[in-house]
């Protein structure tokens, strides 16, 4: 499909709704993929913020997926001809909760499609709307953004990096493990090889490692946050990503108390920013 063809707009306002049981044996897995000590969640507990992202699952068969692990372009989302599709930052917004053990409904809605070019090519940003509720009650409202692009060629070159000027509060060092972010894919039902086929990632993609995933590194922001800001109620968050983190290396988790977080890489630039209030 010619990238400016009007076919890829024509997916603005397209919907979808999914219905999911919020099961508590997968957020007990989710805590001790993060390593976390607090006690077991149990039926009735609010499911911790961004974890909503291990339901919801876009279930393809293995014939429907591409190469790279990914669905295949086209059905809910539109079929951009770009390679690479990533997933650049988000914003939400926290009216309710969610409980475990209830079933929960996403209404997500096309939002946008644009088309840029930018200094590495060709680009397609598609930003999806997705609404959360529980028992017909808003919980969990979400704007994503996808960024598709071509596969660059040659070894992988960052973008360049920008050290925060911010003094942090606290500052974390982290080390992603292959077992941790297969454990995450196969919780978020993530099939993209970038995460936990190390060969496709170096050999095809390009990459000197593993790709710690963008969602992963927003949940290990706020988590950090909410465990330094204890009590606090949380209305909003919003992140984007600005480096690839892989798993050759250990980053750092930093944040204030008024909310700015990021993650520092390896050279000390920042890999992702972020905001909670």
């Amino acid at each position: 499909m010619p990238m400016s063809s009007p076919a890829l707009t024509d997916w603005i306002g397209r919907q979808e709704v999914v219905d999911d049981r919020l099961d508590l044996t997968r957020a007990r897995a989710m805590q001790a993929t993060l390593d976390l000590s607090e006690r077991p969640l149990e039926l009735g507990d609010t499911l911790p913020p961004l974890w909503h992202w291990l339901y919801f699952w876009q279930i393809a068969p293995l014939s429907g997926l591409g190469p790279d692990g990914h669905p295949a372009r086209g059905g809910f989302l539109p079929p951009v001809p770009l390679q690479r599709r990533m997933w650049a930052g988000g914003r939400l917004e926290f009216p309710g909760r969610l409980p475990l053990g209830q079933r929960a409904t996403r209404r997500s809605t096309i939002k946008d499609v644009q088309e840029k070019e930018g200094k590495s090519g060709r680009l397609v940003f598609v930003t999806v709307r997705h609404e959360l509720a529980a028992s017909g009650d808003p919980a969990v409202i979400e704007e994503q953004d996808i960024v598709y692009r071509d596969a660059p060629e040659g070894p992988f070159a960052p973008p360049p990096g920008k050290a925060c000027e911010l003094e942090a509060d606290w500052r974390a060092e982290v080390e992603a493990t292959p077992t941790q972010l297969f454990r995450y894919s196969a919780l978020t039902f993530n099939g993209h090889r970038i995460h936990y086929d190390p060969d496709y990632a170096r050999e095809v993609e390009g990459y000197p490692g593993l790709i710690v995933h963008g969602p992963l590194l927003a949940t290990l922001l706020l988590g950090r946050y909410l465990k330094e800001r204890r009590g606090r109620a949380l209305t909003r968050y919003s992140f984007r990503a600005l480096r690839p983190i892989f798993d050759i290396a250990p980053f750092k988790v930093c944040g204030r108390a008024d909310g700015q977080l990021w993650i520092e890489d390896p050279e000390g630039m920042m890999a992702m920013r972020a905001e909670a209030g």
